[in-house]
Order: C-alpha cells, then structure tokens, then sequence
C-alpha cells in the first residue's frame, strides 16, 4: 500500500511520542505516574488540562505545562519520524494531521506548511483573557518548574497587550477561549492539499500512528479521509488496531516498532502491483 501510493497522509495522535520517551497521559494511572504531585493532590488530567486552572491555580497549571514544554524542547524525536519522513520524500504529495502539540514533527524536519495541528501547540501562547485574540510564539518563555511540587518557580509568561497570564495556545477542556486562527489556517492549506490530490486522481494510504478512540481526533480524521478521497488507512495502535474496512490494515504494535519493521520489508524487495488497490479514483 505504501510502495504504490502516490500521496501519503500520517496521522499521529498521542502513542507516536511514547517511544521518543514522553509520557503517555492514558486514565489516571498513566497521567499520575508521570506527575505524582498531581496524584497526591487528586487532581486528573482533565482538571489541570482545563483553562480554569490557570486562574484558580496559576503555577500549578504552569508548573504542570512548563514541564511539559522544557521536556517537549528536549526530547529527540525517536528514528520512525526519519522513516516517514523518506517515505514522504518518494511521493507526489504528502500531509500530516496530528492531535499532538509537542511540535516533534518540525523538530525531526518536517515542513511546518504541511503540518495540521488540530488541537494547538504548547510552542505557542494565547491570553487567558482573550483580549485580543492573537497568538505568539513561546520561545522567550524559560520555565523553571519544582517538579516535586508539579509548581512554576519563576514568573509565569504575560500577554504583551493587556499584561496578564498567558496560556499555551492548546485546545483544552472545557475550553471557550481556544484561539484557533492558527489551527485554521493550517486547516485551509490541508484543505487545498487534498483538493489537489482529488483532483488528480492519485492513489492515497492514510498511515495513522498511535491514535486511540478516548479522543478520537484523529480516527475520525482518518475516516472521514478515507470516506471522502478513497484512501486505504494503516492502522498503527498496539491495543485499539481494529480498521474500518476489510481494504484497510491494522497492525498491534507500538508506533516504533512497527515502522521499522515496515521500512525493513520495503527494502527487502521489489513492490509488485497489488490489482485489487483501492485508489481514490
């Protein structure tokens, strides 16, 4: 499916980063485990991961995602963002639509102008308040964060327009203040990209990586892509590997471990033509 698409789309959720060494936040387990002042304090993902925090617990909030931001800088993307990325090189077209905000795709090379960021990124800020509305890049901000306490030490960041706390520019829950100018306007380009694709009657494989069902971005990206351009989906989740056709394959491994197992089988030998390939025409 690969060798003979003509466009490759990836769709990455949350286990595409587990093997470059983030945590995975899966129920409240994995969540307090990676922050165990948090547990202590009975306070879940979603609680923390929620706009309101930032006004009732201000460096809690910070210190919970300025640690998330100092790792995210850090972490060197694993050796499957190299793969994709030559796999994406042979193409015609290439898109990625991620529900990730770590940014690890720019940081492993990949156009930013051909990156869909469906729910924001922690590189770049927003105010709380919504004064005006605009988003800027996070790379003066310097977190220093007492990890014992899960708690922001120096000053959190300011909106330069009103003066008061800023917030990473992510999609949270329960969250009404959401900028999304950027994510829109990442949006639009998908939009084109894939008009052309359509256009030209190309053959596309949708490779999703690591994407579950609890927040089902980017399932339901894959599917509505599949749905609407004929693309055949690879389905890449260690645990929630079921595909919606028998046309599409699903594979029960981690995102790693799977990658590199295809890449060695598509350098073993020559592609023959599959007759029964599904294209978008």
């Amino acid at each position: 499916m690969i060798a003979q698409a003509d466009a490759i789309i990836i769709a990455a959720g949350a286990g595409m980063g587990v093997d470059s060494g983030l945590p995975d936040f899966r129920g409240n387990a994995g969540f307090w485990n990676a922050y165990p002042a948090l547990a202590k304090a009975q306070i879940n993902f979603t609680d923390i991961a929620n706009p309101r925090a930032f006004h009732q617990h201000p460096e809690l909030a910070w210190g919970f995602y300025g640690h998330r931001l100092d790792l995210y800088r850090k972490t060197v993307p694993h050796s499957g963002f190299g793969i994709l990325k030559n796999w994406a090189k042979g193409k015609k077209a290439s898109w990625i639509f991620t529900s990730n905000v770590d940014g690890q795709f720019q940081k492993a090379g990949f156009d930013p102008e051909q990156i869909h960021e469906c729910h924001g990124s922690i590189h770049h800020l927003q105010c709380c308040e919504d004064c005006v509305g605009d988003v800027w890049s996070a790379d003066a901000f310097q977190p220093e964060v007492d990890t014992e306490q899960c708690k922001l030490v120096n000053s959190p960041p300011i909106c330069p327009i009103c003066g008061l706390i800023a917030r990473p520019n992510i999609l949270m829950f329960g969250d009404w203040n959401w900028q999304h100018e950027r994510e829109h306007e990442q949006r639009q380009r998908e939009v084109k990209r894939l008009e052309k694709v359509i256009h030209n009657l190309w053959n596309v494989v949708v490779i999703e990586i690591g994407a579950g069902t609890a927040i089902p971005s980017v399932r339901h990206f894959s599917e509505e892509t599949s749905r609407k351009y004929g693309a055949r989906i690879i389905r890449i989740n260690p645990r929630e590997f079921d595909v919606p056709s028998k046309l599409d394959v699903g594979i029960p491994m981690g995102s790693l471990e799977a990658l590199l197992a295809i890449d060695d089988a598509l350098n073993a030998r020559p592609q023959e033509i599959d007759p029964n390939f599904m294209g978008i025409a």
